[in-house]
């Protein structure tokens, strides 16, 4: 099932700023953005648990991606954040460049990585992501997608938490 194509997520997801989320519970109102690091750093125990699981290498059906894939997503996400983190912190209301998590999927070949190799890459990319959060001196530095979705540190924060929440929920962890 590895090369099975998966439709892409076209969805704009910036309103699990303003409310909770059905799917996974996540309230970004509950979020202390200062304490993400940390809160990030405790779930790489639970996605290594993950990926040591016989079949998260298995897709649940053609449209999932399977465990490996969100966890490799997951990795990928946490480096991407702590970037546009530090490009927050480092320059004035910069444009992140685009992002197609899709194609990052196919290109990286998420679906045939080493479960066991992922796994070791989750701690470094979460100390990445939290080391930018303890060196934010101003949470409100505003930063902008290419879409125009406007963000400032602390709602980046709150955005990318829900993103990693989300997918320990989409797998079960």
């Amino acid at each position: 099932m590895a090369d099975m194509v998966i439709s892409a997520d076209t969805k704009d997801w910036t309103w699990v700023l303003e409310r909770t989320c059905d799917a996974c519970g996540f309230d970004p109102a509950e979020v202390d953005p200062a304490r993400a690091g940390e809160e990030v750093r405790a779930m790489v125990p639970r996605w290594r648990a993950v990926l040591g699981r016989p079949e998260a290498a298995d897709r649940p059906d053609d449209a999932t991606w399977s465990a490996l894939e969100y966890a490799c997503h997951v990795r990928d996400v946490l480096v991407l954040f702590a970037d546009r983190l530090r490009l927050m912190r480092e320059q004035e209301a910069p444009e992140f460049p685009d992002w197609d998590q899709d194609a990052t999927a196919v290109d990286s070949g998420y679906a045939t990585q080493d479960p066991a190799v992922v796994a070791g890459e989750l701690g470094p990319a979460a100390d990445a992501f939290a080391a930018e959060i303890a060196a934010v001196v101003d949470w409100t530095r505003p930063g902008h997608r290419s879409n125009g979705s406007a963000f400032t540190v602390d709602t980046l924060t709150r955005y990318a938490m829900h993103d990693l929440v989300h997918h320990l929920h989409d797998v079960d962890a």
